[in-house]
């Protein structure tokens, strides 16, 4: 089979983290009969430099024609100095969400043996941590309008808006998901205080009513956030809105131990995004440091969400819990000397190939 794949490294340590995912896709094409068609393209505060546009067209037909999405990182600090800058690598982010349809996050968190030690939380809390977040991505705070501020200054506004359809459409994917895990679909929501969360729970209710089969519980985002922490265990799925997605999301990603090991999928109407959940480490671009796990992990969640090679996106998992277990990591989990980026991609991309 032959995919084409859109490589989108973007700002800081993306091009770094991203040569490592590409040798893994070579390692996978000497798996067996396989070939990855690669072509990268620009977003964030690199596109900015070049054309002007944080997401410029030439980057959205890329992700049209390819059939699924690498993406790196964006971020540039001389951008985040300047509170009076109209164009910002973040709207490359947000225009990509929109402009491709990508509705869903998709944000695994599973713990890892070998890296106990690393996370804030007890042991015993975090053995055998396996839950998906599902976060919808183009609705929302984030999106709504009106938005602004007052003439004077002294007032500012956002608009969080929802359609049922919206709600609806994310809602089903999480009870695809629950129906090939454990069955549960935990809703997360503020619906004693909003109204767009009322608009959640209702559509939830009925859907779960033509879905029985399904486990269903519900759980505001202040109690949901203290549970991730004193129980974590009791997930499977969680389905929540924009911004209570991204902030539960960051907050489930430190019980691994590791930011730097988290991959995400954005599953969308045109193609799919793939990614890992940390930024663009701007202090670590170009010195061979970063953890490329995260983003080689996003890489196994590609071939298995959007091609359909288990196998393949299994050995690179595998790969990756026996570097973890070997001590190939990088200097943010390293205990003893600390291997480079490349060393690691190299390490990993080893292990897949057949011997």
């Amino acid at each position: 089979m032959n995919w084409n794949v859109g490589i989108l490294p973007g700002d800081g340590i993306g091009p770094e983290i991203m040569e490592q995912a590409k040798k893994i896709l070579l390692a996978v094409e000497k798996m067996g009969n396989h070939a990855f068609h690669c072509e990268e393209g620009y977003i964030g505060g690199v596109a900015i430099d070049r054309t002007g546009n944080p997401f410029p067209d030439e980057t959205y037909e890329l992700c049209k024609r390819s059939d699924a999405v690498l993406f790196g990182a964006i971020g540039e600090p001389k951008y985040d100095h300047d509170p009076k800058a109209k164009i910002r690598p973040e709207q490359g982010l947000l225009a990509m969400r929109k402009k491709l349809g990508l509705f869903a996050n998709i944000r695994p968190v599973r713990s890892f043996r070998s890296l106990a030690q690393k996370s804030p939380l007890r042991s015993d809390l975090i053995d055998n941590i396996d839950f998906v977040v599902i976060r919808e991505l183009t609705g929302g705070i984030y999106f709504g309008e009106p938005r602004g501020r007052s003439e004077d200054g002294k007032t500012a506004f956002d608009t969080c808006l929802y359609t049922r359809d919206e709600v609806h459409r994310i809602l089903e994917l999480a009870f695809t998901y629950a129906r090939n895990r454990k069955n549960k679909v935990t809703v997360v929501d503020k619906a004693n205080v909003l109204a767009t969360s009322r608009l959640w729970r209702e559509t939830a209710q009925k859907l779960h009513a033509e879905n029985s089969d399904i486990q269903m519980e519900y759980m505001f985002v202040d109690n949901a956030a203290m549970q991730l922490i004193q129980y974590p265990k009791q997930f499977d799925v969680i389905v929540t809105e924009n911004m209570f997605g991204d902030i539960l999301t960051d907050e489930a990603s430190v019980i691994t131990g590791s930011l730097g090991l988290l991959p995400s999928a954005s599953v969308g109407l045109l193609t799919s995004v793939f990614e890992p959940i940390h930024g663009s480490y701007p202090q670590a671009a170009g010195k061979n440091i970063a953890n490329p796990l995260g983003m080689i992990l996003s890489t196994a969640l590609m071939l298995d969400v959007a091609f359909n090679l288990h196998a393949e996106s299994d050995r690179i998992v595998e790969a990756v819990e026996k570097s973890l277990e070997e001590g190939v990591v990088t200097e943010d989990i390293a205990d003893q000397k600390p291997y480079s980026t490349s060393e690691v991609g190299d390490w990993v991309a080893g292990y897949i190939q057949p011997k």
